[in-house]
């Protein structure tokens, strides 16, 4: 059973002429980190926002945990965390006290805010004033709070952006252990290394539309090139060759340069996601 289903969604700000998103169809499964990858003004956090009951009314079918989204109450937020790209916390109180605040308003079991604020490395800065965090803690401190009550389901927008490479790697491993946990992502962003590096599915929208849905790796083996690129040192200096990847380790030119040759790179041609996302939308992530 999908842990969302999504059919026809459509959606129109009051006063707008067009809509954000339309004919949106898609599913997400249990236990997967699900990517809505497009650029600015695309409709990913239009959706993220429909998904989590943030905006009515909506046309379409949404289902989440197998019942319709606007038959849910107050529970619906005991079994989902959101994390978004703007949080809005507490800036006079500390890190600990703004996820003591919303630990109280759960009525689950919670995770102790003193761990969660060391598995996003903030583990140093929990007495201090969030006034006093810069932009990439704030959003550090988001993730936290999504995660307080352990929920099933998680939405996470843009969860990366602004954070340096530490602190990014941080919170990609947190996604990663809520998955391994069996928990379900959906994470909407615009960085495709992200998207290449955590998601087992992504979906492409541009424009309010979803492009093509798929996973990343055959995403790149499909639109590749069976082909394996090798650079050497040839006598005039470095030297490029291509030989198709069928047949390779027979291919007596391809052992010949092996063996005869100092080999510098080896390459295959399959496409990268940023290649692809061009070809089939049009447009640049951006």
């Amino acid at each position: 059973m999908p842990m969302i289903t999504v059919q026809d969604l459509e959606f129109t700000y009051a006063g707008a002429t067009t809509s954000a998103v339309r004919g949106l169809d898609f599913e997400v499964h249990p236990g997967e980190i699900f990517g809505f990858l497009g650029p600015s003004g695309a409709g990913k956090s239009t959706t993220q926002r429909i998904l989590s009951g943030l905006l009515k009314p909506y046309r379409g079918l949404v289902l989440i945990f197998d019942r319709e989204l606007s038959d849910w109450d107050g529970d619906f937020y005991e079994r989902i965390g959101v994390s978004f790209e703007l949080p809005n916390h507490f800036l006079k109180l500390t890190g600990i006290e703004n996820l003591e605040y919303f630990r109280a308003l759960y009525q689950s079991t919670t995770v102790a805010p003193a761990v969660l604020l060391e598995s996003v490395g903030l583990g140093d800065s929990g007495g201090v004033r969030v006034g006093q965090y810069s932009k990439g803690m704030m959003t550090r401190l988001g993730v936290a709070r999504a995660l307080l009550h352990g929920p099933e389901l998680v939405f996470m927008d843009e969860p990366t952006v602004g954070l340096d490479p530490t602190s990014g790697r941080l919170v990609k491993e947190v996604i990663r252990a809520q998955r391994d946990q069996g928990k379900t992502i959906f994470l909407t962003t615009h960085d495709m290394a992200t998207v290449d590096e955590l998601c087992d599915r992504v979906a492409f929208i541009v424009g309010g539309e979803i492009k093509l849905i798929d996973r990343p790796r055959e995403l790149k083996l499909s639109h590749g090139t069976d082909q394996v690129v090798i650079e050497y040192q040839g006598r005039g200096g470095l030297a490029r060759q291509s030989f198709p990847l069928s047949g390779l380790g027979t291919n007596q030119a391809f052992l010949d340069l092996l063996r005869t040759h100092p080999i510098q790179t080896i390459h295959t041609q399959e496409a990268s996601l940023d290649d692809i996302f061009i070809r089939v939308t049009g447009e640049r992530l951006a």
